[in-house]
């Protein structure tokens, strides 16, 4: 094989112009690869960051109540019938930890929640809104929405009659931490609670809306005592909530809703990037493999009287059409690597300039090895299967023929 490997180096070396020019093609190639993977990966995980802020992975909740007839024609028989749906009204899980227990033993899924929710005012003075009030288990609800890491003042530590509310209802209302408000819901409930926190979590309706208080608390303002509304899931793949929401559902009876089945205009947005992305690389490969084995096979036209001189010495066929196997697997290989740099610096480079009005980065990008090693792999493999065919015809030249004009 040594002789292989030096003869391919030779006839690259010889010709120089050809050689990084098509060097430079691979390494544009895979520039693009890695900047567009690179660029896409980011904004569909800042797309997904933003839109799971304020939302679970997976809701699991009782099943809608549905019309059941309380007659059935029998045959030859007609009934004339109205059939209304009925109204859904707010119910508890029957047996919810129970049910807790078993999802969180489930593969795939990092975190539960239980939770209790409904509609109530907010009330202080002459001011009164709308919102949805959550009663929860802080330490477990965190793991699912993180709002301790989105605290805009105070704490998040909702207990007995403290609560945490949303940044924009604590300006509705004129309220900071330390203020008092009252909540009130269906029944004539109502209840005094202290502002623990104030919450930003990025979107306005949300912080407009939330009012977040202990599990217990909203059990008692919502009239479901030692109940809870759905069981919050958090899962480890994003993109396997459905399967995770799936196994839920078969498992348990109840009702489970992924993330997935709840935004599906997003998801075919998301689709639709991947889809783009991958034609534009799968055109990035077939110019990367057009480059290369042209460049080969103007080769094999240039070096047919060497390769004849050296058949007539002996040298086989197997070996001649490993040479230019050798060519094209090196400039594949470091065609990648040099586009594996230039495409991190121009990824290095759009992040810098690429801010938002607070200096913040407008998009998250990263790069992460297995993105590089796939795009070296696969120029790699290119590089090595476009060679194949300028290798089979020099490994075909005929040795009289080749040197006839020497």
């Amino acid at each position: 094989m040594i002789i292989e490997i030096f003869l391919a180096i030779r006839f690259l070396r010889e010709g120089r112009g050809q050689s990084l020019l098509i060097l430079a093609g691979v390494a544009v190639g895979v520039a693009v690869m890695v900047f567009l993977s690179a660029l896409i990966d980011g904004l569909q995980q800042r797309i997904i960051g933003q839109t799971l802020g304020t939302q679970a992975h997976v809701v699991v909740r009782m099943p809608e109540e549905i019309v059941r007839p309380l007659l059935e024609p029998d045959e030859g028989q007609r009934i004339a019938r109205v059939v209304q749906e009925p109204a859904q009204r707010t119910r508890s899980i029957v047996g919810w930890q129970r049910h807790l227990e078993a999802i969180e033993r489930m593969p795939g899924v990092e975190a539960v929640s239980a939770t209790v929710s409904g509609p109530g005012f907010a009330l202080r003075g002459a001011a009164s809104r709308s919102i949805v009030l959550f009663g929860v288990d802080p330490a477990r609800y965190d793991t699912i929405y993180a709002v301790s890491q989105h605290m805009h003042a105070g704490a998040f530590a909702p207990s007995g009659t403290e609560a945490v509310i949303g940044i924009e209802l604590a300006a509705d209302l004129g309220v900071e931490v330390g203020d008092r408000i009252r909540i009130a819901t269906a029944g004539d409930r109502e209840q005094t609670f202290r502002i623990a926190g104030i919450f930003d979590l990025g979107n306005r309706d949300v912080n407009k809306r939330w009012a977040i208080v202990s599990l217990r608390a909203g059990q008692t303002m919502l009239d479901l005592v030692g109940g809870t509304t759905s069981i919050d899931v958090r899962v480890h793949d994003v993109f396997a909530a459905d399967e995770v929401a799936g196994r839920i559902g078969s498992r348990t009876g109840l009702s489970a809703e992924s993330w997935m089945q709840t935004n599906q205009q997003l998801m075919v947005a998301l689709r639709s990037q991947s889809s783009s992305s991958q034609t534009i690389q799968a055109f990035v490969i077939l110019a990367v493999a057009m480059g290369i084995a042209s460049v080969l096979v103007v080769s094999v036209v240039q070096k047919q009287r060497e390769i004849g001189i050296l058949r007539a010495m002996g040298l086989s066929r197997q070996r001649v059409l490993r040479v230019f196997l050798v060519q094209g697997l090196v400039v594949g290989l470091l065609g990648s690597s040099v586009g594996s740099a230039m495409g991190a610096g121009l990824v290095i480079v759009f992040a810098n300039a690429a801010r938002n009005p607070d200096g913040s980065p407008l998009f998250l990008l990263r790069l992460e090895p297995p993105l590089f090693v796939t795009a070296t792999v696969l120029a790699t493999l290119v590089g090595l299967l476009a060679a194949v065919w300028p290798a089979r015809r020099a490994a075909r030249l005929d040795p009289a023929e080749a040197i006839r004009h020497v």
